[in-house]
């Protein structure tokens, strides 16, 4: 009997000491922190991750940093990519990571244009004489816009991240954040633009995936899933809580941006759905579905950016750690809707 009762303290000692081990974690996301990060940022400052054991390091991004390759490296842990084109290529290229949660619905790729100049609508977008698009973007999703939408090549010019050509030109249409460059046209041309999101129109990819490799997801699977929870649990108190601490925790890694242009971003993130709409509203942020990884799979082959059969789709990303309504019950706490 005495033992039994020394195995059981042992245990719950052993236990409680999991419960405050914090294990180290590196999260490198792709960009300069904004709001687009809130949500991670948020897990950080309110201490969501350090409740799930996690201590996690977020590795900034930029211009002239490329994080990608540190994942199958072994530098980091857990990696933020723009889009599933990523994952189709790390297949592809016989990368060893995989997609574990998508955070983003909808992808804030987009067109913009000048108001009062005919292009509310979207399918007038192909009629513009000049588009402005970086040559990342007139290698993927121009394609697709050239097949599904009947763009055409001859108007292209390349985007360098300077609004100028686009603001002197009327008639101009040019690729934008959706929840960052109408932000910066209307601070430095006083215009509110016509913003056209691709997702809204097929582009049917998610966005902010969180990539593991796929030994971590083989080996430590309990990791990946409190990573997860604790990154989806940040996104909703982001969204619909008290967000000054992360805010200021991105003001202050990235000094360029301003508390009104993050929270005008959280604004049109909310009206443009891109992070809980769809699938999210039924499992919780960070849904993703084998159906819609396929559809987009698919679109991608008839924009000839990649071959039938030449990615494994199976290899892509893993359902395991998603689809488990997480957050949900915050969310309606919050007054979130």
């Amino acid at each position: 009997m005495k033992n039994t009762i020394r195995l059981a303290a042992l245990a719950l000692t052993l236990t409680a000491a999991a419960a405050f081990a914090q294990d180290k974690v590196s999260f490198a996301t792709n960009w300069k922190a904004q709001a687009a990060h809130g949500g991670f940022y948020q897990a950080v400052a309110d201490g969501t991750y350090k409740k799930f054991g996690l201590d996690v390091t977020l590795v900034q991004g930029g211009p002239q940093v490329n994080n990608r390759p540190l994942l199958p490296a072994g530098r980091i842990d857990f990696l933020m990519t723009g889009n599933l084109l990523h994952s189709f290529d790390n297949v592809k290229n016989s990368v060893p990571t995989v997609v574990v949660a998508a955070m983003f619905q909808k992808d804030p790729q987009a067109l913009i244009a000048h108001p009062g100049q005919g292009y509310e609508s979207f399918e007038k977008l192909k009629t513009a004489p000049l588009a402005l698009i970086a040559k990342d973007g007139q290698f993927s999703w121009w394609q697709w816009l050239k097949v599904t939408h009947g763009f055409k090549d001859e108007v292209l010019k390349p985007y360098n991240y300077n609004l100028g050509p686009f603001l002197a030109n009327p008639k101009a249409i040019q690729q934008g954040y959706s929840v960052a460059e109408p932000i910066y046209v209307e601070n430095q041309g006083k215009f509110k633009p016509v913003v056209h999101l691709l997702a809204d129109h097929g582009f049917s990819t998610y966005s902010t995936v969180i990539e593991a490799r796929t030994d971590t997801v083989r080996d430590k699977p309990q990791l990946v899933q409190r990573f997860v929870d604790a990154s989806i649990l940040g996104w909703v108190n982001y969204l619909y809580g008290d967000r000054k601490a992360a805010n200021a925790m991105m003001i202050k890694e990235n000094p360029e941006m301003t508390e009104a242009e993050i929270e005008a971003s959280v604004a049109l993130m909310k009206q443009q759905g891109i992070v809980d709409s769809g699938e999210a509203l039924r499992n919780g942020i960070g849904a993703m579905s084998a159906e819609r990884i396929q559809d987009f799979y698919a679109q991608m082959v008839k924009a000839g950016l990649y071959k039938p059969g030449e990615v494994d789709l199976a290899k892509v990303a893993t359902l395991q750690f998603v689809n488990k309504k997480v957050g949900m019950d915050v969310k309606t706490k919050l007054g979130g809707r």
